[in-house]
């Protein structure tokens, strides 16, 4: 049987000596989130999920989702859970005051949802779609429409999602064919089938408000043509109660290689009533408002898999007893040695960990960017945080959730034969996370973005949001003996990063099939030396730290880490330079 414990100290670690997010106090919303509420909220949210949510995890993978007639039976125990979690004001932590939000930072709710994603990943869409609703009607909405049902999302009683997919349009949402035509009372009915929609249908919500992409009558082709619209599982009177059932049905669920407890709905709209949320034909502004943060939410699902796999399979390694270490035995009063004795055994575990502790920090700060660039005084910080979410959003969505699958193959290996049993549960994490790399836009998709539009904008605006600050480390710290073997390669590689960036924009102007054809390996590269940096930066606060000879332990573990993220992880970006930089001719030219 698997295992989860929440990694509080590490949470602590990134928000309060990392990020010193205490030194935001003056930013609206920061006021109260320093550790007097930030311990509390921690231990909290991890015995909540540990205690609630963990134990259901193998329990709805193996019962999974009933589909009867339209309505989506949810395994034992998750309505109860989810009760809980609305009774514990989980859902409201970061919505705004006016609608009975707590008001606090994207930063604090963060370690919240990858211990959701960690413990239950299946529970955790629902909340988390539900949070890219509330945003888009939050900041898209009419007042009206935001009256109206903001409250109920907002605490949790109802849910929302995004319905945007459908048969013939995927990732090209321009091919779309929902229809919304306008009523004499302002509202529109919406005619159309979209598949592919989580928590489409469930029994844990009173109410559940689609967000309908649909085209209106005379709308221009493509995606200029797209309007956005709110159609609730159930009309909404005047007074916030709900009424009679909204004409949309889930015609069926899907059956899955994983997330056997989250519903994937196909839904039928027969004319249902809807409400236009924002401008005609700016639909895609409004749902990229629920996709942008969807991005970094689904990179938080493969960071939480990714630790709870790491968990697991280090804990087995340390139990396991198996051949004897190749210097001799280590434990010779045991009948052999535990796996951690083994190098290779040894480099998976430390590559898990490398992983998950630095995609923490770096998750942890595009949440933190996240509030800056929405709330923060000056509107120079504003921009600048701006700059840095706007770049790092397809990296952190790509290397999460490709690292997530990474991590729970990984952790199968060190199991060995058992991990590929389901008693174990180790191969349930391979199955779960292997969606985080598809939807959302797939990976591959997040590289096309990172290299035709970020890259480009602005002569390099968004690049500049990283690499200044970067090689103003590398800058600060070339003469700290200390600093010396985490600096002096970060230095290197960040020149690597440099040359790749320059190659991508003078040669995918000339041929845009090379910027295509080298873009996942760009990204890739990219991710590798962002990871370089957070740990270089993580190793400066552990240095400091072990001075003052407390924890010494934990900081040890934080320099062994950074470490080895120099010698053995950092080093990957001279495969992917030399690769990207052969060109696209053998890629597009290769009979298919």
């Amino acid at each position: 049987m698997p295992n989860y414990k929440a990694p509080v100290r590490d949470f602590q670690f990134v928000l309060a000596e990392y990020l010193r997010i205490s030194q935001y106090s003056a930013v609206p919303g920061f006021e109260d989130s320093g550790e007097a509420l930030m311990n509390p909220v921690l231990e909290a949210a991890a015995q909540f999920c540990e205690e609630v949510l963990f134990p259901l995890n193998q329990k709805g993978d193996h019962e999974g989702l009933r589909y009867d007639n339209g309505t989506v039976h949810m395994p034992d125990g998750f309505k109860e859970a989810y009760k809980l979690y609305v009774e514990g004001g989980w859902p409201s932590f970061t919505c705004d005051t006016q609608y009975g939000g707590q008001g606090l930072p994207e930063v604090m709710n963060m370690p919240l949802m990858e211990m959701v994603c960690s413990a239950n990943l299946s529970f955790g869409l629902t909340p988390g779609l539900s949070h890219g609703a509330y945003n888009a009607i939050f900041l898209h909405g009419s007042d009206a429409l935001k009256a109206k049902y903001l409250p109920k999302l907002v605490s949790g009683v109802w849910s929302g999602v995004m319905c945007l997919t459908e048969p013939q349009a995927g990732t090209d949402l321009g091919l779309i064919r929902t229809k919304a035509e306008p009523d004499a009372d302002g509202s529109y009915r919406v005619t159309g089938n979209k598949i592919f929609i989580s928590s489409g249908e469930h029994e844990l919500t009173e109410n559940i408000l689609h967000l309908v992409l649909a085209r209106l009558p005379g709308a221009p082709e493509g995606t200029k043509g797209i309007s956005l619209f709110l159609c609730p599982k159930f009309l909404v009177n005047d007074d916030g109660s709900t009424g009679a059932r909204n004409s949309l049905t889930c015609t069926s669920i899907e059956h899955k290689m994983g997330l056997h407890a989250s519903p994937t709905c196909a839904m039928e709209y027969a004319a249902a009533t809807g409400w236009l949320v924002g401008e005609p034909h700016k639909g895609m502004r409004a749902m990229f408002t629920m996709m942008n943060a969807a991005r970094l939410y689904v990179g938080v699902q493969g960071l939480g898999i990714g630790e709870v796999a790491y968990q697991n399979a280090l804990g087995y390694a340390q139990e396991r007893l198996q051949s004897r270490a190749i210097t001799g035995a280590k434990f010779p009063e045991k009948p052999a040695d535990p796996l951690t004795v083994h190098a290779d055994v040894r480099r998976m575990l430390l590559t898990m960990r490398s992983f998950t502790e630095g995609g923490r920090a770096l998750a942890l700060e595009m949440a933190l960017k996240t509030d800056l660039a929405h709330r923060h005084p000056d509107a120079a910080v504003r921009q600048e945080a701006d700059d840095f979410v706007q770049l790092i959003t397809p990296i952190v969505k790509s290397y999460l959730t490709d690292g997530g699958f990474e991590v729970a193959s990984l952790a199968m290996q060190v199991y060995g034969g058992y991990g590929y049993i389901a008693e174990y549960g180790v191969e349930q994490y391979l199955r779960d996370v292997r969606i985080t790399m598809i939807y959302e836009g797939t990976n591959g998709v997040q590289a096309l973005d990172l290299v035709a539009r970020k890259l480009p904008q602005g002569t390099g605006k968004y690049l500049r949001s990283f690499f200044h600050p970067a090689v103003a480390f590398v800058e600060k710290h070339k003469d700290n003996a200390e600093m010396k073997e985490f600096v002096k390669p970060l230095a290197k590689h960040i020149e690597y990063l440099q040359q790749a960036t320059m190659w991508v924009g003078l040669n995918g102007f000339k041929n845009p099939d090379d910027a295509a054809g080298a873009a996942v390996e760009y990204q890739k590269m990219f991710s590798l030396v962002v990871l370089g940096y957070v740990w270089a930066r993580q190793a400066e606060v552990a240095l400091a730290k072990l001075k003052l000879g407390q924890d010494t332990a934990f900081y040890e573990s934080k320099l062994a880490t950074a470490r080895f993220t120099m010698q053995k992880i950092l080093p990957g970006t001279i495969s992917l330079l030399a690769s990207m930089t052969t060109g696209s001719k053998s890629l597009m030219q290769a009979p298919m």
